[in-house]
C-alpha cells in the first residue's frame, strides 16, 4: 500500500524524492510511503494502523513554498529524521504538524514500518488505556478478544501523539513509562510488553505553561522535548501564499473538471494581506469553495468570506485590571479560560467573557479558535 506523503520545495528533500509537479517557482516533490511487514502478526498490526490513513491525501499539500521559515523547518526535519530522537512539534491549529511528523518518519530508518497516529484529544478517558496499550480478552465488560494497542501496532515504526497536551495525568504517567522503559502492559495483562518505537508528539498548547500550572508532567515534557520543531503560522509565511494558492486552485479545478487559467490580481492581494487565523487549512477550504462556485477561467475569492476583523494581526488577550489573579501572572490561555469559567462559556453580551476582558467579542472568538480552547466544558461546569 502506498500513500502520497509530502510535497515540499526544500533542496534538502530533492535528493531523495521524485519530481511530480511544478507550481509557480517552487519545485514540488512527492514522497511515497510504503508499509512493509515481516510476518503475519506484523502485517496484521500495520494493516490495522494504516486503514485510517487511506483518505488522508487531501492533507499532504500543505508543506509547500519557498519562504525562509518553511525552509528552516525542513532543514530541522533533515537533521533529526535519521536519528531515533523523540520530536515535539508545536504550532497553531491548521499549520500542518501531522505533515511534519510524516516527513520525519519517511526520512528515518523506520520508514518501511508503520506510522501510527493517535489523536489524544479524541480518545474517551475510559478507553484511552485500551486504545494506547491494548487489552486482554475478558479484561473488562465487552472485551471479547485480545486487542493490540497503538504502541504495539507501531512496533518497529513511529507513533505520532497528536494533541499530546490533552492527555490526562494517569495517561501521562503511562506514556512516560513507555518512553523511559520501552515497555507497558495491556489492560488486564500481567506481563510487560517491550516495544521498539519512535515517539513524535505535537500540540498547539504552551506545554511549559501547562507544566508551571501543574497540568502537564514536567518529566514527561522533558522526555518529549528532546528535539523541538516549531511550525510557523501562515501569516509568517507570506511568501508561500502564491505557491499554495496556485497549487490548490489547480488541484480543485482538476477535481471539479474546470479549466481555470489564472488568478485575479485583486484576489492574490486579498489572500496576501489576510491574516489566516485558520492557517493553511482555512486557505485550502476557501480555495476549494471558490473553485466550486467559479464559472469562468479566472479564479477569484469572495472578499466577504475573509473576516475583516482578522485581516490584521490579532493582539494577545491580556487580563484587565480587576481581573488579574493573585500571585503568578496568568498566561493568555488561562486568562481566557478563567473568563469563560466565570461566564459559563458565554463569549459575547454584557455578561460575556469579552466584556469581562474588555475586548471585542470577535477578537476573543479569534483567540479562542487560535488557541483551540473548547468552550463546552465551561457551559456545564
Amino acid at each position: 500500500m502506498s500513500n502520497p506523503e509530502l510535497i515540499g520545495s526544500s533542496p534538502e528533500f530533492r535528493a531523495v524524492v521524485d519530481p511530480v509537479n511544478t507550481v509557480a517557482s517552487a519545485t514540488c516533490t512527492v514522497l511515497i510511503q510504503r508499509e512493509a511487514g515481516t510476518g503475519e502478526e506484523q502485517l496484521y498490526k500495520e494493516d490495522l494502523a494504516l486503514r485510517a490513513e487511506v483518505d488522508r491525501g487531501s492533507m499532504f499539500e500543505e508543506i509547500v513554498g519557498p519562504s525562509k521559515p518553511l525552509k528552516t523547518v525542513l532543514a530541522r526535519i533533515a537533521k533529526v529524521a535519521p536519528t531515533d530522537s523523540t520530536v515535539l512539534i508545536t504550532g497553531e491549529t491548521g499549520t500542518g504538524k501531522e505533515l511534519i511528523a510524516r516527513a520525519v518518519h519517511k526520512r528515518s530508518r523506520r520508514s518501511g514500518h508503520a506510522f501510527v497516529i493517535v489523536n489524544c484529544a479524541a480518545l474517551a478517558p475510559s478507553l484511552i488505556s485500551s486504545e494506547l496499550f491494548g487489552h486482554e480478552k475478558g479484561a473488562f465488560t465487552g472485551a471479547v478478544q485480545r486487542r493490540l494497542g497503538r504502541f504495539e501496532m507501531a512496533d518497529g515504526g513511529t507513533i505520532f501523539l497528536d494533541e499530546v497536551g490533552e492527555l490526562l495525568p494517569d495517561t501521562q504517567a503511562a506514556i512516560l513509562r513507555v518512553l523511559q522503559e520501552r515497555e507497558f502492559e495491556r489492560v488486564g495483562g500481567e506481563r510487560p510488553i517491550h516495544v521498539n518505537v519512535r515517539v513524535i508528539a505535537a500540540t498547539n498548547r504552551d506545554l511549559e505553561a501547562a507544566v508551571a500550572n501543574g497540568k502537564f508532567r514536567e518529566d514527561l515534557f522533558y522526555r518529549l522535548n528532546v528535539f523541538p520543531i516549531e511550525v510557523p503560522p501562515l501569516r509568517k509565511r507570506k511568501d508561500d501564499i502564491l505557491v499554495l494558492a496556485e497549487y490548490f486552485v489547480q488541484r480543485y479545478a482538476k477535481r471539479a473538471g474546470k479549466n481555470i487559467r489564472s488568478i485575479e490580481k485583486k484576489t492574490l492581494d486579498l489572500l496576501h494581506v489576510y491574516d489566516w487565523p485558520g492557517n493553511i487549512r482555512e486557505l485550502q477550504n476557501v480555495i476549494e469553495r471558490s473553485v466550486i462556485l467559479s464559472s469562468g477561467d479566472a479564479f477569484s475569492v469572495d472578499e466577504s468570506w475573509l473576516s475583516k476583523e482578522t485581516s490584521l494581526p490579532t493582539a494577545r488577550v491580556e487580563a484587565p485590571a480587576g481581573f488579574k489573579s493573585e500571585g503568578e501572572p496568568r498566561s493568555e490561555r488561562e486568562t481566557i479560560e478563567a473568563a469563560l469559567a466565570e461566564t459559563k462559556g458565554r463569549v459575547s453580551g454584557p455578561l460575556g467573557a469579552a466584556a469581562k476582558l474588555r475586548i471585542p467579542p470577535s477578537t476573543l472568538a479569534t483567540r479562542i479558535k487560535a488557541l483551540n480552547i473548547d468552550k463546552r466544558p465551561f457551559k456545564y461546569g
